[in-house]
């Protein structure tokens, strides 16, 4: 599996590197974002780390640049950051990150996310190859979703997501639920992260929207309409 860190930092590069290589992973690297764009384009990574501080095209922008892009708009991405503050962090999901690392960082839990991220992409395909709610329709041979016909792009993580509250359609899902099935976390961390996925979510999904309901205190839960 092949990554590419997106980082300014030379000693950040090499301690990110040493420590995918040492774990199994091609790695790739720029300095800037005008050159993750390039490298993104021609060695289609299975993966981005990207940092948000860097030169002339900042990595929030470069991250909304490769979700326009249909040739890049489901490779995972996450986002590294100096900033500490809610925003930045929420910023880099609202933008289309799958997932963030604040630094300074565990080089140990930044391999874990990683790998994290990268099983769910390639993941086995189960038996269930075609989910259905009214016009709302889940492919997962294809990792396609349809509503009404049009083809709904997503990111892989939002994909998890909505394949796992229609493969549960009308159970309520915790959040802490859905950061153990569709993360992979074991551990607790901000909640917030579901919350903002699900809001982008649901962005996407247009008319179908109101399918995902919010359970106030508790988490989410899909159902069809009932009018």
């Amino acid at each position: 599996m092949r990554v590419l860190v997106v980082d300014d930092e030379p000693d950040a590069i090499e301690l990110i590197r040493f420590n995918l290589k040492a774990s199994g992973y091609d790695v790739l690297t720029a300095e800037d974002g005008e050159e993750a764009l390039l490298k993104a384009r021609k060695f289609s990574p299975d993966l981005i780390l990207l940092d948000v501080m860097l030169p002339e095209i900042d990595g929030l922008e470069v991250c909304k640049i490769l979700r326009r892009d249909p040739a890049t708009a489901t490779l995972p991405i996450i986002m590294l950051t100096a900033k500490a503050s809610e925003i930045d962090r929420v910023l880099g999901l609202e933008f289309g990150a799958d997932d963030y690392v604040t630094k300074p960082f565990s080089p140990r839990e930044l391999v874990l996310r990683v790998r994290n991220l990268l099983k769910r992409k390639e993941s086995k395909q189960e038996e269930i190859e075609r989910l259905q709610v009214r016009d709302l329709e889940l492919d997962v041979a294809r990792h396609e979703v349809r509503i009404a016909g049009e083809m709904v792009e997503l990111t892989p993580t939002e994909f998890k997501l909505l394949r796992i509250l229609m493969e549960r359609k009308g159970r309520v899902q915790s959040r802490d639920r859905l950061l153990q099935d569709v993360w992979g976390y074991d551990q607790l961390i901000d909640t917030r992260t579901v919350d903002t996925h699900v809001r982008r979510l649901r962005e996407k999904m247009g008319i179908a929207a109101g399918y995902v309901f919010t359970v106030r205190g508790v988490g989410y839960r899909l159902m069809e309409p009932t009018d």
